[in-house]
């Protein structure tokens, strides 16, 4: 005794529908190298760990080799632009902001903020395939790149 045309058609149709849905699955989680963790930037001065904020990726400084100023205090972002701001500590500081896929291994469209400048850059960050993260910042046509460690 066999199963009814339409049970065999619904049961066929959601096999497919489950393939379909693993093998999308697995395409997407391969799609895009994972820029999201803990790095360590140029000469490990800090820690950044970047993770979604919404639909983009954003960075924090969440460790910091020297977090103290001379007078043994934390770091206070003193060289920014805007007065207002630079009571606001280093440490915990959003970095990077903005940033959207924009190819397997590249986000675009971001800023990173240099608290040694008090300025914020247009920025793209690309994954190396090393492992490493580049990190450009911009202004105009002149550009930097820095070249970031995944902390394990």
């Amino acid at each position: 005794m066999g199963l009814p045309k339409g049970e065999i058609e619904m049961l066929l149709n959601k096999g497919l529908f489950f393939a379909a849905v693993v093998s999308l699955s697995l395409l997407a989680s391969k799609a895009y190298a994972d820029v999201t963790g803990t790095w360590s930037t140029v000469e490990g001065k800090s820690h950044v760990k970047i993770e979604p904020c919404g639909d983009k990726f954003c960075g924090k400084i969440v460790w910091l080799k020297e977090p103290n100023n001379a007078e043994g205090k934390p770091k206070k972002d003193i060289n920014n632009t805007d007065e207002a701001l630079r009571g606001r500590p280093i440490l915990g500081m959003e970095l990077l902001n903005g940033f959207s896929p924009e190819s397997k291994t590249e986000w675009d469209d971001g800023t990173i903020y240099n608290p040694e400048d008090g300025k914020t850059y247009s920025s793209t960050l690309t994954i190396a395939k090393s492992g490493e993260l580049e990190v450009e910042g911009c202004v105009l046509f002149i550009c930097k790149t820095q070249v970031w460690k995944k902390v394990e």
